[in-house]
């Protein structure tokens, strides 16, 4: 008999272990892991302004009027007034073509331009911009709509973002311009235009009720080449600066 007990009572103090285990075992597997959230987005590079610089490559514009553009925006950009405006707060700027629908092509990705060298660097990109885009129709919706979405996730937090629409010529295709830039304009967008007048003397204020919108909004207009980069240089210094145009936001360069 007493071989038998003690015998018996380790298989009891076992079974009873085992009991406490296994109704310990649930509370463990209760306990669960932390999930991980996203990842955080990286905050973009601060400067003061973010510029799409769009200009026209359409039908109504020969190859030599495109020429002409692109010469003119990298003369501007070498113009010491135009340089310490940006520098004085920091830009960050791309410089796009575009004609018909859905035709939006980047010439010079977006560029920080914090002070005189990478300032001069934009101006060496755009001299070295690939050539040769003609386009047909001029889809000017269009490129407000596509220009619009440049901002996004281009590496850059500003205050400002600003569209430069330069062309000779009106909407003929596309989504009307003036639809979507009140679409533009209420996502904190401006959209300033340089309007060449050598085809259509009316453009500025077809300009003026299709095409600008927003804070400090404004058209400046050139009649010829001559006037071109001038009329460029005292738009860029206007709108880095926040300048108001004086009295009609129409303003015409003719020299």
């Amino acid at each position: 008999m007493r071989r038998r007990t003690i015998l018996a009572l380790p298989a009891f103090l076992a079974g009873a272990w085992l009991a406490g285990s296994l109704r310990a075992e649930p509370s463990q597997r209760a306990e669960p892991k932390a999930k991980k959230g996203p990842a955080p987005v990286p905050a973009g590079r601060r400067v003061a302004l973010e510029l799409v610089l769009a200009v026209d490559g359409s039908a109504s514009i020969t190859d030599g009027d495109l020429e002409f553009q692109l010469q003119g925006h990298a003369a501007a950009f070498r113009d010491p007034d135009v340089r310490d405006a940006v520098v004085a707060g920091g830009a960050a700027a791309t410089l796009v073509v575009f004609s018909g629908p859905h035709s939006l092509r980047v010439l010079v990705p977006w560029t920080a331009l914090t002070n005189a060298e990478e300032v001069a660097a934009f101006a060496d990109r755009i001299d070295k911009a690939p050539r040769g885009f003609q386009g047909d129709s001029t889809a000017l919706g269009s490129a407000i709509e596509e220009s619009a979405k440049l901002f996004a996730g281009n590496g850059f937090d500003a205050g400002r973002k600003v569209i430069d629409i330069v062309s000779n010529g009106f909407s003929n295709s596309g989504p009307d311009p003036a639809g979507v830039r009140d679409r533009v304009e209420r996502q904190g967008i401006t959209i300033n235009a340089l309007a060449i007048l050598d085809e259509f003397p009316w453009l500025e204020e077809y300009y003026q009720e299709n095409i600008v919108g927003g804070m400090n909004c404004f058209v400046k207009t050139a009649m010829d080449r001559g006037s071109f980069v001038e009329a460029l240089r005292q738009k860029l210094i206007q709108e880095i600066a926040i300048l108001p145009a004086p009295g009609s936001v129409i303003t015409a360069a003719n020299f």
